[in-house]
Parts: structure tokens; C-alpha cells; sequence
């Protein structure tokens, strides 16, 4: 029980880590500008950035039950898992810690909103924040691809958890766009104050969340990999 309540807590640390981060924060500016258009009514605001966080959260929750599911359903895999994850784990967090400190980097597009996307979303009225909260939900860029693949999935593998751990990261990666585009519908002076303020805080969450990673992976590797502690 208390390995699932950590890894509630930690999904839920590296889904507002993942929306925080530079590449897919501009996905999520795309989406406040998109949810925020009738600045007028706050309810419309509210309602569209709920939908938009249903969606993102579909999209996590989707793809990782597909990943999880399936390879706990094979016994082989999973007691594969059981017997060697630990070995992987070291320095799988080393490379995710690579990619938060910058240490690693590739080159994609952060992406954003089309002519086309824009198109389709508005085709679909309020509802096209759901389906924007899907699309964005999966298009990932190395942060993010990283943070998902490399630690959600295996920690939801570690705590078999196909829906809950996603479900949560999901979330994570969606408040930020409701507190914004709440903000946007109260006071556009709120929303710049409140951008400054997020990102200095991203760059010590990442910091800090990459440096331990670091540091952790380092560890496991020691003492599961190479044996020496």
C-alpha cells in the first residue's frame, strides 16, 4: 500500500513536471490561449480546460494501459521484469536525469496549434478541448517522452498500476492549463505574473527532480548492476 501511495504522489509530481518543462510547456500555451479565447465567461474557461484535462488524461491513460497491461499479462515478461527491472532501473533514471539537467538534448519540434488542428478543434465547439487534450496528450518531445516512458511506465510496471499512476500523471500534466486559463479569465496581468513565477520554478523542479534521479540511478547501478555497495 505504501509503494502505491508513493507512486500516486510521484506520478502526480511528474505529470506538473512534464507540463512545466520548456518543450511541452508550449503545447500547454497553445492550449490556455485555445481554452482562454472567451475570457468573458469563466464558466466556458472552467468547462474546456475540465475537458481538456479529461483528455490528456485518455491519452496518458490509453497508452499506458496498453504498455502495462499487455506486458503483465505475459508471464514470461513479467517475471522477466520481476527478475531483471532492477538492473535496467539505475541507469534508465541516469538517462531521464540526463535529459531534465539538459545534458542530453535532441532536437524536435515542441509543437503547438496548426492552421488544420485549429481547424478540426473549432469544427467540434466545446468539445474540442477534449479532443486537443488527446492529441497534445500524445504528442510527445524528449522531455516528456522521457519522464513517461523512462519513470512513469516503469513505475507503474512496479506497482502494477495500468490506469491509477496514469490517471494521475494525466492530471499533473494538465493543471497548470486550468490554473492559467482561470487566470487568463480573470486578469490577463495575472496570467504574465504567474508565467515569471512558474518558470523559476520549473528550472529548480527540474533541476532538483533531475539531480536525484541522477543520483539514484547511480545508486541502483552500484549496488544491483556492478554489486560493489
Amino acid at each position: 500500500m505504501t509503494d502505491f501511495v508513493v507512486g500516486v504522489g510521484s506520478a502526480l509530481w511528474l505529470g506538473l513536471l512534464t507540463s512545466i518543462s520548456p518543450c511541452p510547456l508550449a503545447t500547454n500555451i497553445a492550449a490556455i490561449s485555445y481554452i482562454g479565447r472567451k475570457v468573458g465567461d469563466a464558466q466556458h474557461v472552467f468547462l474546456t480546460g475540465i475537458l481538456y484535462t479529461i483528455g490528456r488524461t485518455l491519452a496518458y491513460v490509453g497508452l499506458a494501459f496498453v504498455l502495462v497491461a499487455s506486458v503483465l499479462s505475459v508471464p514470461q515478461i513479467s517475471l522477466f521484469l520481476q527478475k531483471y527491472m532492477h538492473l535496467v532501473l539505475g541507469p534508465l533514471l541516469i538517462v531521464v536525469g540526463m535529459f531534465l539537467l539538459g545534458l542530453i538534448e535532441v532536437s524536435l519540434s515542441g509543437g503547438g496549434m496548426g492552421e488544420g488542428l485549429q481547424k478540426r478543434v473549432d469544427a467540434l465547439g466545446i468539445w474540442g478541448a477534449l479532443f486537443l487534450g488527446i492529441v497534445f496528450g500524445l504528442t510527445f518531445c524528449p522531455t516528456s517522452a522521457a519522464l513517461f516512458f523512462g519513470s512513469l511506465v516503469p513505475l507503474s510496471l512496479k506497482v502494477k498500476s495500468s490506469v491509477t499512476l496514469p490517471a494521475v500523471y494525466g492530471v499533473g500534466t494538465a493543471l497548470p492549463v486550468i490554473v492559467f486559463a482561470t487566470l487568463l479569465a480573470k486578469s490577463a496581468q495575472s496570467v504574465g505574473k504567474a508565467y515569471n513565477v512558474l518558470a523559476k520554478i520549473e528550472w529548480w523542479a527540474r533541476t532538483l527532480t533531475g539531480t536525484i534521479f541522477i543520483l539514484v540511478g547511480i545508486y541502483f547501478s552500484l549496488k544491483y548492476v556492478f554489486a560493489v555497495i
